[in-house]
């Protein structure tokens, strides 16, 4: 239990040094917006960190660490791809004008830290599922979780590109992204995000300790749902797109299902 603990420990002290470099560049370069970029980083790299250290059935270890590396280094390269060239995040630009001078340094633990310290609790089941020893076998509960991640990793990468290729048409400029999987929800690639980490979680409690870790889906869902995901974008997109009332009116909000009528 103790070896256990310091491992927990210092795979926090790992991403607060991540994080804390990663200020030290958004601060350097100006542009906070590249913390987004990070997160998926962050996570691949607690992923190997666990399975480096961990003392887990070898077989979890590495299904973990490939699972939770796949979605991070996809996330990051989508991100990085979107993001280059372009000017910082329009949430960070608002902290910068409200708090002017000191925004470097309220970033650093408003921004990165907070960051930091979230990461950290979502990849629980990472870290339990390369430390825990028993059992020393795959069981159904593994093959589960790795095929909800998998439908998780689809939502988000089919959504991801449909939107791009959306965006790419510029006959498309002011209208609203209703087609493919946003048919049926108006997050598909945040649904899928759920879905990873509900998917790495029922990997994680395979092992005795799993259920304890619970809380890692359950804060990445509400602040999908109700913090920095779909709140934010929705109340950006009411203002700027006049058609997204109709299209919140008729379509699933995040779990996908069919559209209403009329």
């Amino acid at each position: 239990m103790a070896e256990t603990l310091a491992l927990h420990g210092f795979m926090l002290f790992v991403t607060l040094v991540l994080m804390f470099s990663v200020w030290l560049l958004a601060t350097a370069l100006r542009n906070v917006g590249i913390v987004d970029i990070f997160w998926g980083l962050g996570f691949t790299l607690i992923a190997i960190f666990s399975w480096a250290l961990g003392d887990g059935y070898a077989g979890r270890r590495l299904l973990v660490a490939a699972l939770t590396s796949i979605w991070g280094l996809r996330l990051a390269s989508y991100l990085f791809w979107r993001n280059w060239g372009q000017e910082e995040d329009y949430r960070y630009q608002a902290m910068r004008r409200r708090h002017g001078p000191r925004f470097p340094v309220v970033s650093l633990y408003t921004v990165f830290g907070l960051q930091g310290v979230l990461m950290w609790i979502v990849s629980l089941p990472v870290q339990v599922a390369a430390m825990v020893r028993d059992p020393t076998h795959l069981t159904w509960l593994d093959a589960a979780g790795a095929t909800l991640w998998a439908i998780g990793l689809l939502f988000e990468s089919v959504g991801d590109w449909q939107l791009a290729q959306f965006k790419s048409n510029p006959r498309n400029r002011g209208h609203v992204m209703d087609r493919g999987l946003w048919r049926y929800t108006r997050h598909p690639n945040y649904f899928g995000d759920a879905c990873v980490w509900w998917g790495l979680f029922l990997i994680a409690l395979t092992t005795p300790a799993g259920i304890w870790v619970a809380a890692s889906p359950m804060l990445m869902t509400f602040l999908l749902v109700r913090v920095s995901g779909v709140p934010l974008l929705e109340r950006r997109l009411t203002k700027s797109r006049p058609e997204y009332a109709d299209y919140v009116r008729r379509t699933s909000a995040f779990v996908p299902w069919f559209r209403k009528r009329g």
